[in-house]
Order: C-alpha cells, then sequence, then structure tokens
C-alpha cells in the first residue's frame, strides 16, 4: 500500500533479512525464563507486526519452544530474528532492526521474573502473559 513506511533488518552476517510495513500492533519487554535463554538476557525487546505486513527473505530455522510456535534464527550466524506461533501476527526482535530507535515498549509481561534492579514505571505490567491475571 502506498505511503505505508517500510523498516528493515535483519540478523548479524545479513543472510536473512525482513521488511515491516505500516505501524506495529504493539511493542513489549518479556521477562519469561524462555526469552531469557534464547537471547543470553534477563529480557525480550520485542515488536509486533500483522503477520500479512512482513516480507522475509533468506534461510531461517527454528525450534518449537511451544507446540505450534516456531523461534526463527539465522542458521549461519545464530542471530535471534523473529517469533511466529502461525496466526495472524508475527514478533520480530526490536535489536533485529536496522533502525532501532523506532518503538518505545508500552507494556511488559512476566513481570514476576523482572529483575529487581530493572526499573520500568512507565509500562503496563503483566504477572505472566499478556492480558492474563494470576489469581
Amino acid at each position: 500500500m502506498a505511503g505505508e513506511e517500510v523498516l528493515s533488518g535483519g540478523c548479524a552476517c545479513g543472510q536473512l533479512r525482513f521488511e515491516a510495513r505500516g505501524a506495529p500492533n504493539r511493542v513489549g519487554l518479556c521477562h519469561c525464563m524462555t526469552c531469557r535463554k534464547i537471547g543470553g538476557s534477563v529480557f525480550n525487546a520485542f515488536v509486533v507486526y500483522p503477520s500479512d505486513k512482513v516480507t522475509i527473505s533468506g534461510e531461517s530455522h527454528g525450534w518449537e519452544p511451544s507446540p505450534g510456535s516456531q523461534d526463527r534464527f539465522c542458521p549461519k550466524c545464530g542471530s535471534q530474528v523473529f517469533y511466529t506461533d502461525g496466526g495472524d501476527e508475527i514478533e520480530i526482535k526490536m535489536g533485529a532492526f536496522d533502525d532501532t530507535n523506532r518503538f518505545t515498549p508500552t507494556y511488559e509481561a512476566w513481570t514476576i521474573r523482572r529483575e529487581s534492579w530493572l526499573c520500568t514505571p512507565d509500562l503496563i505490567g503483566y504477572p505472566e502473559n499478556r492480558g492474563e491475571v494470576t489469581s
């Protein structure tokens, strides 16, 4: 569609690339153990787009962190690039964008695992998955 902003990015070696068109659905942080382990950091910063607004080129490999989902990475350099669960959205690692200063997270998930030194008072916090309430 004419007039839509197109942002690009990819892996460290440049073999796996993507283009995201238009505005993202949301931008967030996740503190769950899966995100910590796959990213080697204490949280994951991600940008969620409608799947039909993202074009991916190059080869990617993946693994299933949960049934039906795929965490995709470059088979050459190992960079984590995106996650999909086969639905109508794709979660792109914020650090995979060529220009990372375009996004500001508005929420965070799995705050029960957030590090005590990490201060994010302006974000909406979910104790576990977004939209889930723990009793």
